[in-house]
C-alpha cells in the first residue's frame, strides 16, 4: 500500500506543471538580439533609440543622463519606478500595460522562457 501510495505522489508531482523555468543567461543574450536594434548592452555604451541598458536591474527609471524619455516614463520615475526584476518582466512582456505612452514600440516577449532567459542575462549587465 505504502509503495502504491509514493507511486502516486510521485505520478502527479510530474503531471503538474512547474512554476519557475530555469535562467540561462547565455540564451538570454541570444533573446536581447531582438532588442539590439534599439538597446546597447555595454558599460558606458551608447543610447540608441532606446537607453543603454547596463545596469538595468536596480537602476531607477529613465536615470540615464541625455537620453529623451517619454513623458509618461518621466512621470512614472518621478513616482519611485525601479527596474526590478519584478517590475521588468510585465513590462518586457508588454511594455504599453506598464507604460502606456511610453515610446517603446516593441510589442513585448512573450515566451516565458526567453523572458526568464532575457532577465537572466539582463542580471549580468553589472
Amino acid at each position: 500500500m505504502r509503495r502504491l501510495i509514493v507511486t502516486m505522489v510521485v505520478a502527479a508531482a510530474a503531471a503538474m506543471p512547474t512554476v519557475a523555468s530555469a535562467q540561462d543567461a547565455a540564451a538570454g543574450q541570444r533573446v536581447f538580439n531582438q532588442c539590439r536594434a534599439c538597446h546597447t548592452p555595454d558599460q558606458g555604451g551608447r543610447n540608441g533609440v532606446g537607453p543603454n541598458l547596463w545596469g538595468i536591474v536596480g537602476r531607477p527609471a529613465a536615470s540615464i543622463e541625455g537620453f529623451r524619455y517619454s513623458a509618461n516614463m518621466r512621470e512614472l520615475a518621478a513616482g519611485g519606478l525601479t527596474w526590478t526584476e519584478d517590475r521588468l518582466r510585465p513590462y518586457i512582456t508588454n511594455p504599453k500595460a506598464v507604460v502606456p505612452q511610453g515610446s517603446m514600440s516593441f510589442a513585448g516577449l512573450r515566451n516565458e522562457q526567453q523572458l526568464n532567459d532575457l532577465i537572466a542575462y539582463l542580471n549580468t549587465l553589472k
